[in-house]
């Protein structure tokens, strides 16, 4: 094992950074390193929640906890993050803040799309490289990357999504071959479907009602993504179903794939009203 543990943190560690910490998986990575005495750097648009969830765990946990609000999406709040990041001791990066669009590509706003590629790819690459040299440097550190099973084929009704995690799969099990026996690692969770904001922000909720799809709870999601982390694997697939989906999505030919969503998932998403709200 390389780096700092997911184990309970010293008073001298360096920060542990989570995006998209307002809500969901990210929410939920924030009280599980915290309850290790994991100082925290919280990062979401919605400076109103990160606010509760910091003084909730400086109360339950007794660390330092500072909240940077940040739109993602913005090139320049971005900026401003991966720089003062940058200029810190960074020992995790939680690289979690992601949202989806759900319909027809056809059908959707054209600046919903494009903002959903900035959160959830380009917001990824940048904030890597501003905290990976420091990380380097001090031959210590860790990354985790919350990509997901639907980048692992090709989904209609969820065109960028699903691309925009392609690219966050690949990128993190590409660094994590590159990181070997430098101090630090990189860790891949790819999560199936979970119950959160995250399929009404996308405008996909009446998706909740398929059972089948075996939704996981952020906690339980978060969980195995920090032991995976913890021992410097290089990719956690969380739950028997979301191990199917990644299997399938990698080794079943996509025309069977579209014939199985066409019939069970897309009757579901054929309105542009599916295109849903902020990240």
């Amino acid at each position: 094992m390389t780096g700092l543990p997911f184990g309970r943190a010293r008073r001298r560690d360096g920060w542990a950074v989570v995006t998209g910490a307002s809500s969901g998986i990210g929410e939920a990575l924030a009280h599980q390193l915290a309850g290790r005495g994991h100082r925290l750097q919280l990062v979401a648009r919605r400076k109103d929640r990160l606010e509760r969830l910091a003084q909730e765990l400086r109360q339950r946990h007794r660390v330092a906890v500072e909240v940077r609000e940040c739109d993602l999406a913005d090139r320049a709040e971005r900026a401003a993050l991966c720089e003062h990041l940058a200029g810190l001791e960074i020992a995790i990066l939680a690289n979690n803040a992601g949202f989806t669009t759900c319909g027809p590509l056809a059908g959707g706003d054209a600046r919903r799309e494009a903002q959903e590629v900035e959160v959830n790819a380009v917001a990824v690459h940048e904030l890597t490289l501003a905290v990976l040299p420091g990380m380097l440097a001090r031959r210590s550190g860790r990354i985790l990357f919350t990509g997901s099973t639907a980048g692992m084929q090709p989904v209609p009704t969820a065109a960028t999504y699903a691309a925009t995690k392609a690219f966050v799969n690949t990128f993190a099990e590409s660094l994590h071959g590159e990181l070997r026996g430098t101090g630090v690692s990189c860790t891949l969770l790819a999560p199936g479907p979970v119950r959160s904001e995250f399929m009404a922000v996308g405008g996909a909720q009446e998706l909740e009602e398929r059972r089948w799809f075996a939704w996981q709870t952020p906690e339980t999601v978060a969980k195995a993504g920090l032991r995976a982390a913890r021992w410097g694997r290089r990719v956690s697939v969380p739950g028997p179903m979301a191990k199917l989906q990644g299997l399938a999505g990698r080794h079943v030919p996509h025309g069977l794939t579209f014939l199985l969503l066409r019939t069970v998932v897309l009757p579901r998403m054929r309105s542009p009203k599916s295109h849903g709200g902020a990240p």
